[in-house]
């Protein structure tokens, strides 16, 4: 196992500028998920990390050793692809077992690794078989078992899940996070699938155009996200966005009769500011509530209008139009309102994020 490290990297494509100087500190032992919107710039620096592109500036460093003009083969690292790159003339035992073989292990240590390697994924009584005669999920299995029989410093996941079902997905997820609970090797797993990101990592890393944007753990950029991009990409449903005005002023808000800094949007509706939100008074912000910090009121709040009923067993989903806005709340269980119903629409507001509208960066102590 190692650490690895990413200092100041930065990749072109001729005149692209594809990788704008990237820093990530990833721990011995730790997950990392590298997420970030289709184009952003992450299966690339995840195949430099691996030496399958050459890196333009900065250095990636695997332990000791900063490996930027080593090969692929001598950095110790292993990578399961999107499309599984398993051999179709090969049983699933020669898959697992051919990178030892051409490192030319001795017979005894490669069938013991395999068979080590097979049990952990749940493969023994397939090692006979081809991968045209598996599942999609279990030709993932193999993949991830031909990584494993490696015992790399490092294992690389580029959207290894992408090609699966929804439900396998979620099987596939739960499976590489105890795979990880169990080997402790460092991992670094790519991925546009946010919900995947959140589940899976200690460290999530969010990329947009070839930039870091926020670096942290899952409920920490769930929390506490740095900017507007990061708190519309975390987050499902995302996080409801509304354009308006803070006033510090002593005027009352809608629905209370009390007096306390807030928001005042396009229709003249308020709601409360967060307190430690760092905003002066007059000045243009994004305010930003996630949908389960909502709540129906039967007396006060925000006078709304439920849109759409999205029920979903141990939860419900409402599409409400307060004002000029419309707002996603989620409930859990089963509420008795129906589209065109008048409600009122309450926030907790310990729980708002307010954000600039020129910079979108969070204003907050």
């Amino acid at each position: 196992m190692a650490a690895v490290k990413i200092t100041g990297v930065q990749k072109w494509f001729g005149s692209t500028h594809v990788i704008r100087g990237v820093d990530v500190d990833i721990a011995d032992g730790e997950f990392c998920v590298l997420v970030g919107p289709s184009g952003c710039g992450k299966s690339t620096l995840l195949r430099m990390i691996a030496g399958l592109e050459e890196i333009t500036h900065g250095e990636v460093t695997i332990g000791a050793n900063v490996v930027n003009r080593m090969a692929p083969k001598e950095r110790d690292i292993a990578m399961v692809f999107q499309n599984y790159a398993l051999y179709p003339h090969m049983t699933v035992r020669d898959n697992m077992s051919f990178a030892l073989s051409l490192a030319k292990q001795p017979k005894a240590a490669i069938e013991a690794a395999v068979k080590k390697a097979a049990d952990i994924l749940g493969l023994v009584p397939y090692l006979d078989r081809y991968p045209r005669q598996l599942s999609g999920g279990q030709r993932q299995r193999v993949a991830m078992g031909r990584a494993i029989v490696r015992d790399p410093q490092v294992f690389l996941f580029d959207e290894p899940l992408s090609n699966l079902d929804a439900k396998l997905r979620v099987q596939m997820r739960t499976e590489i996070k105890e795979l990880h609970q169990r080997l402790k090797t460092t991992s670094i797993y790519v991925t546009h699938d946010q919900i995947e990101a959140m589940t899976m990592a200690d460290k999530i890393v969010v990329m947009k155009d070839g930039l870091v944007e926020q670096t942290g753990g899952p409920l920490e950029l769930y929390d506490r996200p740095a900017n507007l991009f990061v708190a519309g990409f975390i987050g499902s449903p995302a996080m409801n966005i509304i354009p308006g005005t803070v006033r510090m002023g002593a005027a009352p808000l809608q629905g209370t009769g009390s007096a306390a800094p807030h928001v005042v949007f396009a229709d003249g509706a308020t709601l409360p500011l967060p307190n430690g939100a760092r905003a002066t008074d007059g000045q243009s912000v994004m305010y930003g509530i996630r949908p389960e910090h909502c709540a129906l009121t039967g007396v006060g709040g925000l006078p709304s209008e439920v849109v759409v009923v999205e029920p979903t067993g141990a939860e419900t989903e409402l599409l409400i139009q307060a004002g000029q806005a419309q707002l996603i709340l989620v409930t859990h269980g089963r509420t008795a309102v129906n589209p065109g119903d008048r409600v009122g629409l309450a926030v907790t507001p310990g729980k708002v994020h307010v954000f600039d509208q020129g910079t979108g960066n969070r204003l907050a102590a």
